[in-house]
């Protein structure tokens, strides 16, 4: 669809579930997804432009479509610094909204987005760079759950030479933030969270949310199932079965590593599925590699 009207030179948007394009005569000259921050949270975040001065733009010009040649005029912002900043946000909100979607896609002729012209880029260009970065997510980490679902920290210890990207990014995973949800909070293109999120995810740092693998204690039906190391109990006083055994209720337990807990909990979730898991079995894969 998107390819055909470029061929027609459409003005327009095309709606899609992730996010919008806004053409002109077949080129795309914005884009913006709820998956990403936006230009403005781009600009006034990182410091290139106070909140008044974005907000003054949009009052004074927003009607007329020429909010973004009003900060170039205004001074408050360089051409340069307003095309670089805007081409960043266009291919990241273009990247999430022409992900995988199951909703229908919409184009809506005559509508023009009220930033005004700045750049406007090809289709034939925002579709290499969509294919690119979803190749480059791949080979650093090949399963997606990372880019939607809420993420927590699996216990493995952080190495000390981590780039201090990648550590701000982790510093935000709570067990409830989306990959989403950490872009917006700290005001960093989507695309750029979901790369650090994935190297984190393949050093066995980070991983979704899941209920048979998680950073608590490990469930007493897996210890007393066999599937902990041996070392999680050891005998010592106290009463005895009838062979003179320890009774499995009063053993005590020697705390697991949070490793020990990985492998015991994936082991147990192993047994009870008999459908392959196979983002369950790299990490029980990592877990044992790290013992």
């Amino acid at each position: 669809m998107l390819s055909r009207l470029a061929e027609e030179r459409a003005t327009g948007v095309l709606t899609r579930e992730r996010g919008v394009l806004y053409l002109v005569e077949g080129q795309v000259v914005h884009a913006e997804s709820p998956a990403t921050p936006g230009l403005d949270v781009l600009l006034t975040t990182r410091g290139a432009l106070g909140s008044d001065g974005w907000w003054e733009a949009v009052s004074e010009a927003g009607a007329d479509r020429r909010v973004g040649r009003f900060l170039v005029d205004s001074g408050r912002l360089t051409a340069g610094a307003l095309e670089l900043c805007h081409l960043g946000a266009l291919y990241d909100a273009a990247f999430f909204t022409l992900g995988p979607s199951s909703g229908p896609a919409r184009f809506r002729y005559g509508v023009a987005h009220w930033i005004g012209p700045v750049r406007p880029v090809s289709v034939d260009a925002v579709e290499r760079e969509t294919l690119r970065r979803r190749d480059l997510l791949h080979r650093i980490w090949p399963e997606p759950g990372t880019d939607t679902e809420p993420l927590v920290r699996t216990g493995r210890a952080v190495d000390s030479a981590l780039p201090p990207r990648q550590r701000t990014v982790l510093d935000q995973v709570d067990g409830e933030r989306t990959a989403s949800d950490i872009s917006l909070v700290l005001g960093r293109p989507g695309f750029h969270t979901l790369v650090d999120l994935r190297r984190l995810a393949a050093a066995g740092i980070v991983t979704t949310r899941s209920p048979t693998i998680t950073s608590g204690p490990v469930p007493t039906g897996a210890i007393a199932s066999g599937f902990v190391a041996s070392g999680a109990a050891e005998s010592g006083p106290g009463s005895s079965g009838p062979d003179g055994s320890r009774t499995p209720e009063e053993a005590p337990v020697t705390p697991l590593s949070p490793v020990s807990t990985v492998v015991a909990q994936a082991a147990e979730a192993a047994q009870a599925s008999a459908d392959p898991d196979v983002a369950l079995l790299r990490r029980l894969r990592d877990a044992l590699e790290a013992l």
